[in-house]
Order: C-alpha cells, then structure tokens, then sequence
C-alpha cells in the first residue's frame, strides 16, 4: 500500500483524508496492523486496483479474482476527491475535516495534480455558477490572467472569482458585476493582507 501511496504523490495525510479516517489509522492499515475492511473499496478506487489485489489474494494490481480480468478492465476507475463546505486561510487543504461529500474525477486529471472541490455559497458569480454549485479546483499557488481561481483574502474564507493580473496587483473580478463590483489589490495589499491563489477552477459540477 506504501508503494500505491508514493506512485500518486500521496503523503500518509492526504490518503487518511480522502478515505474519511485520521493518520493513525490509516498507519496502521499500510503497516499491516490492521486490515482496512470498512475503507477498503475506497482505498482500491483511489489506488486505481482491485481489492484482491489491497488485500494479497492477486500479484496483478488490476485482477480480481471475482470477476474476469477483461470485465475489470473495461471500466476505468476515477478517483474520488473530497468536497469541501469552506477553505481557510492558515490551514492546508489536506488537513480540513469538513468534508461534505465525496465526486470522482478522471484518473487522466488526477494524474496532473492534487484536486479537491468546493460547494459555492454566495450569488457573486452568478448566472455561471450557483450557490450550491460545486467546483473541481486544482490545488496551485499561482493561475493565469483570466482563470476563475479560489481565492483567500485577509485570512477569510475562500472566494471564487476570476483573476486579471496587471503589473501593480490584481483585480478580483465576479461575473454577476451588477451586484459585486470588480476589487482591485495592489501588490502591497497582496503581500500585507494577504491575498493567496489556492487552486484553479478546472470544472463546473451542477446537481438537478
């Protein structure tokens, strides 16, 4: 299971958050001290094998001695990723306990980085997201001129806006503009307040 770990770029904190369990237990189901029977098909969604192969039964990480080789093959796994109700300054995403609910993304996407997603609240970037809505974000400390980013500002929580750089700061920019005014920060404000980038907007995700 280490080796799993370690091949995702995972660290022992990052597993223990995405399955719903604290470090020491998920420890203690890499050491082998415990078997992980309640988590242990989440454990094989994350890892991308089968459960067999977590539990020893099979030396293939795609096998599973319950169904044909060719059946498990055929259906590609995503990866589940935490939904999280807010993002706060000082605390890194790994180590916030409020996960909401749980979505699965591309095994292709997860590839390129650490993703978690957000529930929206707030009418700011309306009519494009919704309160409610939940985000896909690709956890980075930087985005382009024109991204939809999360943003922490002055130690608050998170907000989504879309990000337009110039040389002497950034200006935070919500689509529904009637509403919520553009607000710029100088790079003084950017480094005094502050200002942080968290991730980058990559996908909308909307339930009906």
């Amino acid at each position: 299971m280490q080796e799993l770990r370690k091949a995702r770029g995972y660290s022992q904190q990052d597993v223990a958050s995405l399955i719903g369990v604290g470090r020491t237990t998920y420890l203690k189901y890499e050491n082998g001290d415990n078997r992980p029977t309640r988590k242990l098909n989440e454990l094989a969604r994350l890892f991308n094998v089968s459960t067999d192969y977590l539990l020893g039964l099979t030396d293939t990480p795609n096998e599973s001695l319950t169904q044909p080789l060719s059946q498990s093959l055929s259906k590609e796994r995503g990866v589940r990723i935490p939904v999280l109700g807010r993002v706060v300054a000082g605390i890194p995403i790994e180590a916030i306990e409020e996960v909401i609910d749980w979505e699965e993304i591309p095994q292709k996407m997860a590839a390129t980085g650490k993703f978690f997603a957000l529930r929206v609240c707030g009418h700011s970037m309306e009519p494009t997201i919704l309160e409610g809505d939940v985000v896909i974000v690709r956890q980075q400390e930087d985005v382009d001129s024109g991204d939809i980013a999360i943003v922490l500002v002055n130690g608050d929580e998170a907000t989504v806006k879309r990000v337009k750089k110039q040389k002497d700061g950034i200006t935070l920019i919500a689509t529904n503009t009637s509403v919520y005014e553009p607000h710029f920060y100088s790079n003084q404000e950017i480094h005094d307040l502050p200002v942080r980038v968290v991730g980058k907007v990559e996908e909308l995700r909307r339930k009906m």
